[in-house]
């Protein structure tokens, strides 16, 4: 943009969960490069990691209170929340709408970028005479089906591959979130609806998502503009991260899973098993990152099988806690990631060229694993019933990582899709730029 451009500022609001803030934080730190002012409102629990990390002074952090909850402040947030609290957490977020109007009050944006769970907010910035934009953290795909059942419940959802079974739909609760009451479907609605802006932003990509994205602007009525992958830059290496890239470094190219299933789903401890005897029944060298609920008395000692860790030896790392993720998936030595397919972890596979190994556990997990497979980059662990078997387990992987015909097909899809994703990323951008300088200088 040009430096006589004028500084828009831009107030970014998203859902209470690290998967939906961190998009927007990718998305913050490239419209400050094109001569935008960013603010993150969120509560000061999600905050505080990007504020240890994050020193730019175009990009701000706004507390958001919560309003009157009995809920620690600690749990202001989805992650390590227990799952019967989420209810009440949104309840919490819902009623504090006027804390919100204060926020905006202040920091006077002009546009805001809201997230796809809070019609109420359109709305406060419309009375305040503040231009707003809806932002769909989640796939086309997903969010098409999603409005798909939400407006026209009586029909098929028109793409084949996405018609799922009925124990299949047991778990893409996301559709149940959204369509089991009239009120779940009127607030879906309401958040493309209530915006000023006749466009919708999605952190997806023309490259994978173009049917999609063209039948979800035909939902909605309004244009659905692609972002381009928002995804964890790669940072220089710190002390901590030396010891998972020095093994890495000791095996052979693309021979190695990464495992990991996100930082807000916990395995059982028979799910746990059963990946552990897959990994170990597949062959195939492993690093596996395993997080266990906040409070929760389980360690690696409960839920791995007795006399694992010495029968893999140096053939495997586990390790409990955090993973360095994009820097496992960008090491050459890793040609696989069995994952819960979310999709900030599906856009990282695909933009390091690493062949998805699905696992789908709840929300919009399947249809994310649904389109790796549709896309050739990726292929999806079958189910016994309602259950992951070691044995399915220990096939997909050896499908993507030993295999040749997995091999062959995932790897050369994927490395592909990879470059060209990544040479179109700009161009989207710039379509975003233009469009949000059109709604800052109210003429779309």
């Amino acid at each position: 943009m040009s430096g006589e451009q004028q500084c828009f500022k831009i107030l970014m609001f998203p859902w209470l969960a690290h998967g939906h803030i961190s998009p927007l934080i990718g998305l913050a730190k490239r419209l400050i490069q094109r001569n935008f002012h960013l603010f993150i409102c969120s509560t000061p629990v999600n905050l505080e990691p990007f504020r240890e990390s994050i020193h730019d002074t175009s990009l701000e952090f706004v507390d958001f209170q919560l309003s009157t909850t009995e809920l620690p402040k600690t749990y202001h947030t989805t992650r390590n929340l227990p799952t019967h609290l989420i209810p009440t957490l949104r309840i919490a977020f819902d009623e504090s709408k006027e804390n919100f109007r204060s926020v905006l009050k202040i920091i006077k944006p002009d546009i805001l970028i809201y997230d796809f769970v809070q019609p109420w907010a359109p709305q406060v910035a419309t009375e305040e005479g503040i231009s707003s934009v809806a932002f769909v953290p989640v796939g086309a795909a997903c969010a098409s089906l999603l409005a798909h059942y939400v407006i026209h419940p009586e029909m098929e959802f028109p793409f084949e591959s996405f018609r799922f079974s009925e124990i299949e739909r047991k778990f893409c609760t996301i559709i149940d979130f959204v369509t089991n009451d009239v009120s779940g479907k009127d607030r879906f609605l309401a958040c493309f609806q209530r915006s000023s802006a006749s466009f919708i932003l999605i952190n997806s990509s023309n490259q994978i998502e173009a049917n999609y994205i063209g039948y979800l602007s035909e939902l909605v009525k309004k244009e659905v503009v692609p972002i381009g992958f928002l995804v964890q830059e790669l940072v220089h290496e710190s002390h901590d991260d030396d010891v998972f890239l020095k093994w890495l470094s000791k095996k052979n190219p693309k021979s190695v899973v990464f495992v990991s299933f996100g930082s807000e789903y916990f395995l059982s401890k028979k799910e746990a098993e059963d990946v552990a005897l897959g990994l170990e029944i597949s062959g195939v060298s492993f690093i596996w990152f395993v997080r266990f609920p906040v409070g929760e008395k389980m360690g690696l000692d409960k839920v791995l099988p007795q006399g694992f860790l010495e029968r893999v030896g140096d053939r495997g790392m586990i390790v409990e806690g955090w993973a360095p993720q994009t820097k496992i998936l960008s090491h050459s030595s890793v040609g696989g990631f069995l994952t819960h397919c979310g999709w900030n972890s599906i856009l990282e596979a695909m933009t390091y060229g690493v062949p998805v190994i699905g696992m789908p556990m709840k929300l919009e997990h399947p249809m994310n694993s649904r389109l790796t497979v549709e896309l050739g980059i990726g292929v999806e662990v079958g189910r016994d019933g309602d259950e992951f078997t070691r044995g399915e387990i220990a096939k997909a992987i050896k499908k993507v990582v030993v295999e040749e015909d997995g091999k062959g097909m995932e790897r050369n899809h994927v490395d592909e899709l990879s470059s060209e994703v990544k040479r179109k990323r700009d161009i989207e951008m710039n379509v975003v730029v233009k469009k949000l300088v059109q709604l800052g200088r109210n003429e779309s």
